[in-house]
């Protein structure tokens, strides 16, 4: 085991066992080598652990605590990396090969950047490819604008310096769901970041997940989200509001119609394919019939592309 690795791979899971031996086959598989692949088993009940442990590839370290959470899990892992540089991957997602080489040489040639991100695919439940996520910003100053109103990374597939990240407090136990959104604001204000205007990962889509569309978040976590965005820091009252939203929604129906209405979305405004947009939204109604937008992206459904993509930049401007 390489006591002192350039890159800590940090893979929290959860209940993955369905995703994980190829999310971590992506990582080993990696042009760059010289890495740990810390993986933080979070108390799962399936195979998760059993599955991870049957690597003998010495560059993985299995680490396994009672089920705290996502961002207790990431508070660990960063407390336990051996490198000064943490690339976040997730158990359901896959890397593509070059993906460690090409953000380590980035950060290298550029000392001053604390985080950068990248494009991404991606995909449905069963690995099948959905649409291709090019940011909206992939410049410092094009974050800069944006990063309070939307999430400007995707978390998956972050590469960051760890001493930023510790000095910063690391990741809010409090903030579930947008725990990594929460991080980036404290550290935007103060260090350069980007996006990559390349695809280096693919992100999967799963209703296992504990991230559903915000679009089916009730109102007040929006409010409380959005102010803790604003202000850097999250109450402990606001912190427990959350948790009791959260446990609401841990109800099967509410994520898999969410599962549903999110690939229905891209199949209409980012990969135009209406007819699985209708098969998705249709689904989505079977676990939320009272969906007045649903109804109406059905109707859409039926509009040219053209159209519709006029619909979708109209939307954008009231975001």
């Amino acid at each position: 085991m390489n006591a002192n690795p350039l890159i800590t791979v940090l893979m929290p899971a959860y209940n993955a066992d369905k995703y994980i031996a190829d999310a971590i086959s992506s990582v080993l598989n990696q042009t760059f080598t010289d890495f740990e692949l810390l993986i933080i088993n979070d108390g799962s009940t399936d195979n998760t652990e059993k599955i991870a442990a049957s690597f003998s590839d010495h560059r993985i370290r299995l680490i396994n605590q009672d089920h705290e959470g996502l961002a207790v899990a990431l508070n660990k892992g960063i407390h336990l990396s051996k490198a000064s540089y943490i690339a976040r991957f997730d158990a359901d997602d896959l890397c593509f090969p070059q993906r460690l080489k090409t953000q380590y040489e980035f950060m290298i040639a550029n000392p001053g950047y604390a985080i950068i991100g990248s494009d991404a695919d991606y995909m449905d439940k069963n690995g099948n490819h959905v649409f291709t996520h090019r940011s909206s910003a992939h410049s410092y100053e094009e974050i800069l604008l944006t990063y309070k109103s939307k999430c400007p990374f995707i978390h998956s597939g972050v590469l960051f310096k760890k001493d930023i990240i510790k000095n910063a407090g690391g990741y809010n136990e409090l903030a579930a769901l947008f725990e990594d959104h929460l991080l980036w604001s404290k550290i935007i204000a103060h260090h350069k970041v980007c996006n990559l205007p390349q695809v280096l990962l693919t992100v999967r889509l799963n209703p296992e997940s504990i991230t559903i569309d915000e679009k089916w978040q009730c109102k007040k976590f929006i409010e409380i989200k959005s102010k803790a965005i604003k202000t850097g820091d999250l109450s402990k009252s606001d912190g427990m509001k959350l948790k009791s939203i959260l446990k609401a929604q841990e109800i099967s129906n509410i994520k898999e119609g969410s599962y549903y209405a999110l690939l229905a979305k891209k199949y209409l405004w980012n990969n135009y394919q209406p007819k699985k947009a209708r098969t998705n939204l249709k689904k989505t109604l079977q676990y939320k019939p009272q969906d007045l937008k649903s109804y109406a992206l059905i109707i859409l459904s039926f509009m040219p592309n053209i159209f519709i993509q006029k619909i979708y930049s109209w939307l954008s401007t009231f975001k």
